[in-house]
């Protein structure tokens, strides 16, 4: 049985938020994994007791402290030993989670799960990638966050790890891999994307060259490889594009009947859009590289987004990502070890 914890006290709306998508996720997992709520256990109950909706026999670990968003992680992790993300990461790194999931405090939870698991072999840098949709559909961005400052070895294996994953989870045949720079020539760019070039060309990786900004969501790769610094802005900044369109949209329409009518003909429109940029509807965002499966959530995760994330760690799981990567980097003579 797959077993997936879920740190019950991370977010901004935990725990009732992860709770419900716990809820959600082991309802529709058809015994095919096991879903472990970590946290608090007399303040899960307590929501337990709360929701009104069937609710199925959900193992509970108890964790007694809770880390804050705005903890500084490292010093957070060494006095919090009991924390909900000290307490899961430790049983992913003893094999009794196969994956594990939270909202909670983006960098605690990637040092703890990078100490208690450690990196698959091979693995320079493990690294976070995010789904970027698309005019023609949705692309896979990395890294955007884990690693602001990068070697071209890190670049070329953030693109390995994540042509695996796209051809993978969202079945793509030798997908199309990208390097994130200011021009489309080779020469165009700083240090670190120039020699990143010449590593990627001579790779077995289905390589198109440099793709610009403005190629991002023209879905003209892929897989679309950065460092965390450029990484992290774009997403943020995406994810600010959504925020202020859908306001927009609430100013225009207004009180005017003829332009709320005109929003209602083209609903199912908005709807699909909306589908394709809200977060929620890819759950989290996988670190790639550690041993175990780890997903990532938006602190802002609703209970559909907890249940999302829940789903991607399964999917992960069961084909074998850790596994493929492993035996990819065994295999690439081109990736030089960091001396």
């Amino acid at each position: 049985m797959i077993r997936i914890g879920v740190d019950a006290m991370g977010g901004d709306y935990a725990p009732r938020s992860v709770v419900e998508g716990s809820i959600l996720a082991t309802l529709e997992s058809q015994g095919k994994y096991q879903v472990v709520l970590v946290g608090d256990k007399k303040r899960i109950e307590e929501e337990f007791k709360q929701i009104e909706m069937d609710i199925p026999d959900i193992e509970i670990v108890n964790a007694s402290q809770v880390i804050e968003m705005n903890d500084p992680p490292v010093e957070s992790l060494k006095k919090k030993r009991d924390s909900s993300i000290s307490v899961i990461t430790r049983c992913l790194g003893k094999g009794e989670f196969d994956g594990i999931v939270s909202a909670g405090n983006t960098g605690a939870f990637m040092a703890s799960t990078l100490l208690s698991s450690g990196k698959i072999e091979g693995v320079i840098r493990p690294t976070i990638g995010s789904y970027m949709p698309g005019e023609k559909n949705i692309s896979f961005i990395l890294d955007v966050g884990a690693n602001s400052n990068c070697k071209p070895a890190h670049l070329l294996q953030f693109g390995i790890m994540g042509s695996i994953f796209v051809s993978t989870m969202l079945k793509r045949k030798n997908p199309k891999v990208g390097l994130l720079s200011i021009g489309e020539e080779s020469s165009k760019g700083n240090e670190l994307t120039i020699e990143s070039y010449k590593l990627f060309e001579k790779s077995c990786l289905n390589f198109i060259g440099n793709i610009e900004g403005g190629d991002i969501f023209k879905g003209k790769a892929d897989v679309i490889v950065c460092d965390g610094f450029v990484g992290n802005i774009i997403l943020k900044f995406t994810e600010s594009i959504i925020d202020m369109v859908k306001e927009k949209l609430k100013v225009i329409m207004g009180n005017n009947f003829i332009t709320k009518l005109g929003i209602l003909l083209v609903k199912p429109a908005l709807q699909k859009m909306s589908y394709l940029y809200d977060y929620q509807e890819y759950g989290g965002v996988p670190l790639l590289g550690v041993k175990g499966t780890a997903i990532i959530g938006h602190g802002g995760s609703s209970s559909k987004a907890i249940k999302n994330a829940i789903l991607e760690a399964y999917r992960m799981i069961r084909e074998n990502i850790n596994g493929k990567i492993a035996e990819k980097l065994s295999s690439y003579v081109e990736v030089e070890s960091e001396k």
